[in-house]
């Protein structure tokens, strides 16, 4: 080995060794993601318990709990698109439990010529999980007063606007006025941690290949 190739050489020992450490960072990341993925799965699909009295947003995330009452006749409509249907909405309706709270319950989906159905106070058994959505930016349009409907769910103000608490209850299960339930599940918590580390692995096999490459140049030039 020549001097003029020790420098190339260290260079590209320690870029390899880099991009191989945040590849291998990024796999313990995806480890670390799929358990969390998994208490959350486990916490969603668990036994319903009653409606808490002071729920927290941060502990009582997808609590599942089942309520009895009746819906008041009182929605926002939510404009929302699902794959391979088309756009929609998002039924979200005031409901009264049987011992006299005011909560919001997302009903599930509906088709755009179905959204302006009657759909009068009823009875309603609901299963369901407790969520507070981040649906909303500051791109977000505000309401369309004109066409009633709404382009996110925001909780705060959809309790406003609806006279209820801040709580929604996402129904779990059992289509009802035509309603199709979208249930809370895990399909929007990202997880791209193995496409990164597969990137970073790629980049220090390009590294190390290019660093072959230029000692074998400089050694042809030195022969």
């Amino acid at each position: 080995m020549t001097r003029r190739m020790i420098l190339p050489l260290i260079f590209g020992i320690l870029g390899t060794g880099i991009l191989l450490s945040l590849g291998l960072w990024q796999m313990q990341r995806l480890d670390w993601k799929r358990a969390v993925i998994d208490e959350i799965e486990a916490s969603i699909h668990a036994a319903p318990v009653a409606l808490p009295d002071r729920p927290d947003p941060a502990r009582d995330r997808y609590l599942p709990v089942a309520v009895s009452g009746r819906t008041t006749g009182d929605e926002i409509h939510v404009l929302v698109s699902r794959k391979g249907v088309g756009a929609g909405f998002r039924i979200i309706s005031a409901f009264e439990t049987d011992d006299g709270r005011r909560i919001m319950i997302d009903r599930g989906f509906v088709r755009e010529a179905a959204r302006n159905q009657p759909r009068p106070a009823r009875p309603l058994d609901v299963v369901g999980n407790l969520h507070w959505p981040q649906d909303s930016d500051s791109y977000t349009p505000e309401p369309d007063a004109v066409r009633g409907f709404w382009f996110a769910r925001d909780v705060p103000r959809m309790a406003e606007a609806l006279g209820t608490e801040p709580l929604l209850v996402i129904l779990r299960e059992g289509a009802e006025d035509g309603i199709e339930p979208l249930p809370v599940d895990t399909s929007a918590i990202p997880n791209d941690h193995l496409n990164y580390a597969v990137t970073w692995f790629l980049l220090a096999a390009v590294w190390a290949g290019m660093t072959v490459f230029l000692l074998w140049r400089i050694r042809r030039g030195t022969d």
